[in-house]
């Protein structure tokens, strides 16, 4: 039912058709899948973090006849969150373009309204979440032998089999996946080294159409996660700039952190306030008569954080998200 006044109308159901557009493989969108949702009903808060220096600890578990169990006797550290900061974008639909839809193609005017500022939320927070994972200042970057666009001479699965074996030693733990642009993905379509060994393990397959788990199986990890968005980086008025959000000059092995238990490992989650925004993000439906418009807001307030404990003074204690990361840096030339 569309709105008659000026106050917003909440629109779950046009959230839920959007989002699926949305998280299709087309749109590149990785973001929430390196970080993802901590619904909380809290603005902010502290969250319990495991200490690092207990993870690969092995305890005493002996115990003796009638006697006690022996048990932790750390105590959790505490990290920080705050969603305190809201990203929100408005399109309105004008009575004339409505008309438009509504004879090529009826029924459909609100969804694509929605779509377009849903697109630019979440653009903006993949974008937020890529600066944070391809970051060289957080995380030390380890330089490949050779660049993997150099297609004849790199060896990216050489280059990625040592990365696995530090992040073994580092954390303790197998990486859940290996983060990469798109462009990087078609650099590695592209390898000598990946497209002979792919030979032997597809026989027959069109190396064009390798998919992200066939690449996985190559690289032998867990997964390959491809971010496939991009932005244009011009000003406006500007001839179009188009570049990848996952900058190809990155790529990364990290752990990520999935469910309720805020506890495991991971390089960071991504803190949605439900109490005002209740999905990621919400949709609004409000009319503005003097523009002839209905207007679609979407909204949210997240804190994309990596997971780190800190003392009172916001200094760090255990970096959780950097004993979980190994950088890949100089992918691309």
């Amino acid at each position: 039912m569309r709105p008659s006044g000026n106050a917003a109308i909440y629109r779950p159901d046009l959230g839920i058709v959007v989002m699926e557009y949305i998280e299709s493989a087309m749109m590149g969108y990785i973001g929430l899948q390196v970080m993802p949702l901590y619904p909380t009903a809290l603005k902010e808060a502290t969250y319990s973090v495991i200490p690092k220096a207990v993870m690969l600890k092995i305890p005493d578990t002996a115990r003796a006849p009638r006697g006690k169990y022996n048990r932790g006797d750390w105590t959790y550290e505490r990290g920080m969150y705050s969603c305190s900061a809201e990203n929100g974008w408005e399109e309105p639909m004008d009575d004339t373009e409505r008309a438009f839809f509504d004879q090529v193609a009826p029924g459909t005017a609100d969804m694509i309204a929605a779509k377009r500022a849903v697109n630019f939320i979440l653009r903006s927070q993949e974008k937020r979440i890529a600066q944070k994972v391809f970051n060289h200042t957080r995380f030390s970057a380890h330089n490949v032998g050779t660049e993997w666009n150099d297609h004849a001479n790199s060896d990216p699965i050489s280059d990625v089999n040592d990365g696995v074996s530090a992040f073994r030693l580092q954390c303790g733990m197998f990486p859940d996946a290996l983060i990469i642009s798109y462009t990087t993905f078609v650099d590695l379509k592209n390898n000598q080294k990946v497209v002979d060994r792919l030979k032997y393990t597809f026989p027959g397959m069109d190396l064009n159409r390798m998919s992200s788990n066939q690449l996985a199986q190559v690289l032998n990890v867990a997964q390959v996660l491809i971010g496939g968005a991009v932005y244009d980086k011009a000003a406006i008025g500007v001839a179009a700039d188009v570049a990848d959000l996952w900058d190809s000059a990155y790529a990364a092995l990290v752990k990520i952190s999935n469910g309720l238990d805020i506890t495991q490992p991971g390089i960071g989650r991504t803190f949605l306030w439900t109490a005002d925004s209740p999905s990621n993000p919400v949709v609004e439906e409000y009319r503005e008569e003097k523009v002839r418009s209905d207007v679609f807001r979407c909204r949210h307030n997240t804190d994309e954080r990596y997971l780190e404990s800190v003392d009172s003074t916001g200094t760090t204690v255990s970096d959780i998200a950097a004993a979980v990361t190994y950088l890949f840096g100089e992918v691309t030339a």
